[in-house]
């Protein structure tokens, strides 16, 4: 393996060394550090990432971004509540799942759900009204992504104080109803510090005591932060991961495998797929023009950025969402429920617009021929609140292995937990509980 210095990489590149710093940071490209600490990067590594560079600039065809899908049942059933517009549904779908219920509140969600899939039993309304005692015993996986804004760095951070923050005990009583052999909860980041890490523990402590009173079987349980863009996913989205497998499955847990490539939003999004989406203001358009591929408001001329920022300019801060324009070569910034809002701008990388629906859609991995319900604001809040497809078929095959399916197939997905991830294990009752608060 020949190895070059980051002068010599970014050079054959023609970006900047911070930017190259940037990619290294991002895992779009990984650098090794030599005896003296100076990253080097390996040859072939910055030769293919040049040749995709100018495939892309001499008019090329994108790579085709890769869309998981196995071609057979794998005989597993599940449950999914809060399903959204079916992310994490249609990744277990396609790593083999069979849905035995779909919780969803939202109408226009619940109907993108059954419009799409009319053979899936999608009860829409309220989960506290659902009764899982009949699936009692006869389930391979409960998977929910409990509404996370309640626990978000953005805005206010209510937690438990939110009715929102609250239906994580509905997964609870889920998971003790139906006692599955693999339960999968899903949040954002911002879970780990919430009330400095005790919004977690008190889930973690939740989950911990939930025991089968026929049988005694509980749960071992671990949680991870996964970064998508590692898991065929165009997009720097992390999420919480919490895994819990029962004991008489096992007590070994597996998280999703990461990748030794990042996928581009060239690459998701190059062909261009034409849909509805948001419009520009003229005057947000007149600043938008300004900012450079992969730029931000700071990249725009002091008069207009003082114009643009108002009070914000003499505030702390990178405000880096700002006035946002997206790189080709990257995997896009994390998609937010709308993509023109002024903190989390995603701007479309060399036209003057936001991205639209159906752009918004292949970076979260949903396949072209999945249709969402409702105006184009509803859509767009579907698409920024899911978890990408391609992560949940990633899920999939970790509860495969949790299970016992630890084929070349499976494992090319999924990874055995380093004990650091452990929150308590079920067969060791005298444990204490891992801190949940990160150092």
């Amino acid at each position: 393996m020949q190895m070059v210095p980051i002068s010599e990489a970014a050079k054959i590149l023609d970006v900047s060394i911070d930017t190259l710093r940037r990619w290294d940071k991002g895992g779009i490209i990984r650098a090794t550090r030599d005896s003296r600490g100076v990253r080097q990067f390996d040859i072939d590594e910055v030769r293919r990432i040049k040749e995709k560079q100018q495939s892309r600039k001499n008019g090329g065809v994108p790579p085709t971004i890769r869309f998981l899908a196995d071609s057979a049942k794998n005989g597993l059933n599940a449950i999914d509540l809060f399903a959204g517009g079916g992310g994490t549904a249609l990744g277990l779908s396609k790593a083999g799942f069979s849905h035995k219920l779909l919780s969803e509140i939202d109408p226009h969600a619940a109907e993108t759900l059954r419009s799409n899939k009319p053979h899936w039993n999608v009860v829409e309304g309220d989960v506290s009204n659902i009764d899982f005692k009949p699936y009692y015993g006869d389930l391979d996986l409960l998977e929910g992504g409990f509404p996370c804004q309640a626990f978000s760095y953005a805005g206010k951070s209510l937690g438990f104080a939110d009715i929102r923050g609250t239906l994580f005990f509905e997964f609870a009583r889920a998971v003790e109803e139906t006692m599955p052999k693999v339960f999968v909860g899903e949040n954002v980041r911002g879970l780990l510090r919430h009330d400095s890490g005790r919004t977690l523990e008190t889930m973690l402590k939740t989950l911990r005591e939930i025991k089968d009173p026929n049988t005694g079987h509980s749960y071992s349980v671990a949680y991870k932060v996964v970064k998508s863009q590692y898991h065929d996913v165009a997009q720097k989205r992390e999420r919480l991961l919490i895994i819990g497998v029962r004991s008489d499955v096992g007590d070994k847990i597996y998280f999703p495998k990461e990748r030794d490539y990042v996928v581009s939003i060239w690459e998701a999004i190059g062909d261009r797929p034409q849909s509805e989406g948001q419009e520009y203001p003229a005057s947000k358009k007149r600043v938008m023009k300004l900012v450079p591929e992969g730029g931000y408001w700071r990249d725009l001329p002091d008069e207009i950025q003082r114009e643009y920022m108002g009070r914000s300019y003499f505030l702390g801060g990178g405000k880096t969402g700002m006035a946002r324009r997206l790189s080709w070569d990257e995997p896009s910034l994390t998609l937010t429920t709308s993509p023109a809002q002024k903190q989390t701008e995603r701007c479309h990388p060399d036209e003057t617009r936001p991205l639209n629906v159906r752009e918004y859609a292949r970076i979260q991995s949903f396949p072209d021929d999945w249709k969402f319900s409702g105006p184009v604001a509803a859509q767009y809040k579907q698409i920024g609140n899911a978890v990408p497809v391609n992560l949940g078929y990633y899920v999939g095959k970790c509860v495969q292995a949790m299970i016992g399916d630890l084929s070349p197939e499976v494992l090319e997905f999924a990874e055995e937990a380093e004990e650091k991830y452990y929150a308590f294990h079920a067969v060791d009752e005298g444990r204490e509980l891992v801190s949940t608060v990160e150092s």
